[in-house]
C-alpha cells in the first residue's frame, strides 16, 4: 500500500477528528473563561471550591477521565455518547489550563482601569465585560491558538472509546496492512498537516498581539 494511499485511509477519519476538537473547543473556551474570572474574583470558601473543580479537570490524566465517563458512569445510569466523552474530558483539561491563563490576564492588567471604571459610575461587572475582558482575549488569542493544537493532539486518543478517529483508522489499516512504521509515520505527518497551520496562525496572532501593545506602551 502506497504512503499516498496509507495517508488517505488515515484521514477518512479527520471528520471525527475535527468534530471532537470543534466541541472540545465548545467546552474548553466557556469553562476556561468562566473559572479563571470565578477564581480571579472569589475569596475564601468561594475561592477554593473553584480552585478544586480547575484542578480536578487539569490535573486528572485525560484517558482515565476518558474510561471513567465513558466506562463507569453507565454504572450509575448515566450514559453519554463517545463523541460527548470525548469532547468534555478534552475540553475541560484543556479548559483548565486556560483558566489559569485567563486568572493571569486579568492579574496583569492595571489596576487603574478599573478604578476610572468606578469614578465614571459603571458596575463592576460592566467593567469586566467592556474592557477587562476584551484585553484579555486579544492578549490571549495566541494561547488559545496554543490550547487547540493540543486539543487536536490529544484526540488521539479517544479511539481508546471506540471513536473512529484518524488514529482509530492508523491502527485499523496497521492491523490488515501489516506496515506499522509506514502507517504510524503516516499519521504524524498527518497530524503535522492539521496541527501546522494553526501553529502558524498562533505566531501570527502572537506577533500581532506583540505589535499593538508596543503601540500602546509607545501612545
Amino acid at each position: 500500500m502506497e504512503s499516498f494511499d496509507i495517508l488517505a485511509g488515515i484521514f477518512e477519519g479527520f471528520k471525527v477528528t475535527a468534530l471532537v476538537t470543534f466541541y472540545g473547543m465548545m467546552w474548553a473556551i466557556p469553562f476556561a473563561l468562566i473559572t479563571g474570572v470565578l477564581q480571579h474574583f472569589a475569596h475564601g470558601a468561594a475561592r477554593m471550591v473553584v480552585t478544586c473543580i480547575i484542578e480536578f479537570w487539569r490535573s486528572s490524566p485525560v484517558l482515565i477521565l476518558l474510561f471513567v465517563l465513558y466506562y463507569a458512569l453507565p454504572s450509575f445510569g448515566i450514559r453519554l455518547s463517545g463523541m460527548t466523552v470525548g469532547a468534555m474530558a478534552l475540553g475541560l483539561n484543556i479548559g483548565g489550563y486556560g483558566s489559569q491563563a485567563v486568572r493571569a490576564a486579568l492579574q496583569s492588567l492595571d489596576r487603574g482601569q478599573v478604578e476610572a471604571g468606578r469614578a465614571l459610575g459603571l458596575h463592576r461587572l460592566y467593567i469586566l465585560w467592556l474592557i477587562e475582558l476584551p484585553q484579555v482575549l486579544s492578549a490571549m488569542m495566541p494561547t488559545f491558538v496554543n490550547q487547540f493544537i493540543q486539543l487536536v493532539k490529544g484526540t488521539a486518543i479517544v479511539s481508546l472509546i471506540t471513536l473512529t478517529d484518524m488514529t482509530f483508522r492508523a491502527k485499523q489499516i496497521a492491523d490488515t496492512q501489516y506496515n506499522p512504521v509506514g502507517v504510524y509515520t503516516s499519521l504524524m505527518v498527518a497530524y503535522l498537516i492539521v496541527c501546522y497551520p494553526a501553529t502558524l496562525l498562533g505566531r501570527y496572532l502572537e506577533n500581532r498581539v506583540r505589535i499593538e501593545h508596543r503601540g500602546s506602551r509607545e501612545i
